[in-house]
């Protein structure tokens, strides 16, 4: 059995185009992570779903029940697959993430997903604090622009300084072409 899994966060209706918070280059990684999730099931890995949903209707976006909390049909999720609801940013926290891990013998986790600065930051983090080995696969994640103090930093700038600082010290990052060549 294998010791890896494949960690899909947050690949949801809201952030494509026309959802209601839309992500830069989310189309590009939504194909990129649908060939990170045929590559790892042909691989005999275990591939986890989280989904984000907030927990009132008047969220921005994923809001309980929506089509846009719904994960997006470019992941193909089957119905034997594990789905694991979260309602904070780190999807080990309030979840049984590491229980499911844990009982499957992981020791090695592949995220990929969205926000790059947000939630594959937490959940790469998270699982490198509990002990895993952890891989990002960095063009299967996706972001936007952010906004601090009158400043926009464009997209691109923000994945690639929480990429840069994932590398650093918490993770391996490897292409979409590399983990599909070694898988």
């Amino acid at each position: 059995m294998s010791k890896r899994a494949l960690i899909v966060v947050d690949i949801q209706n809201d952030y494509f185009p026309g959802g209601r918070w839309t992500l830069d280059g989310m189309d590009q990684a939504g194909a990129n992570a649908a060939a990170v999730i045929a590559a790892a099931r042909a691989a005999g890995d275990k591939v986890i779903f989280i989904a984000h949903e907030f927990p009132s209707a008047d969220a921005p976006f994923f809001a309980p029940g929506t089509e846009g909390a719904k994960l997006h049909p470019v992941v193909g999720v089957r119905a034997d697959d594990t789905v694991i609801v979260k309602h904070a940013v780190n999807s080990f926290q309030g979840t049984n993430l590491k229980d499911v891990l844990d009982a499957a013998g992981v020791e090695d986790v592949t995220v990929i997903g969205a926000m790059s600065h947000m939630c594959i930051d937490a959940a790469t983090r998270a699982a490198a604090d509990f002990g895993y080995k952890v891989t990002v696969v960095h063009d299967a994640c996706a972001t936007r622009d952010l906004d601090f103090a009158g400043t926009v930093v464009p997209a691109a700038s923000a994945h690639a300084a929480f990429m840069s600082a994932l590398g650093f010290a918490y993770a391996s990052l490897v292409s979409t072409a590399d983990y599909v060549a070694a898988a």
